[in-house]
């Protein structure tokens, strides 16, 4: 069973109009083109983007997650061995 929509999709924009390095907007996480045809997207088509950018934001906090990890391992004594 099909759920009825009532309310238009509301823009995920939060104001922080900055791409990343791969091309997605540092706030929102939509394309350079979803941003610029949102206005002109269908219900439709504003759902499978806030469902894109959804995945992309969980990759990010994934990413960044592995990164803070790496940085706040403790050497161990081995490595600190192989300085001298």
């Amino acid at each position: 069973m099909q759920q009825l929509e009532f309310f238009e999709i509301p823009s995920p924009c939060i104001g922080v109009c900055e791409a990343n390095n791969r091309g997605y907007c540092k706030g929102c996480l939509r394309s350079r083109d979803e941003r610029l045809y949102w206005l002109q997207f269908t219900e439709v088509q504003k759902r499978d983007v806030m469902r894109l950018c959804q995945q992309r934001k969980v990759r990010v906090l994934k990413a960044k997650e592995a990164a803070l990890q790496g940085i706040q391992r403790a050497p161990k004594e081995s490595d600190q061995n192989s300085l001298f």
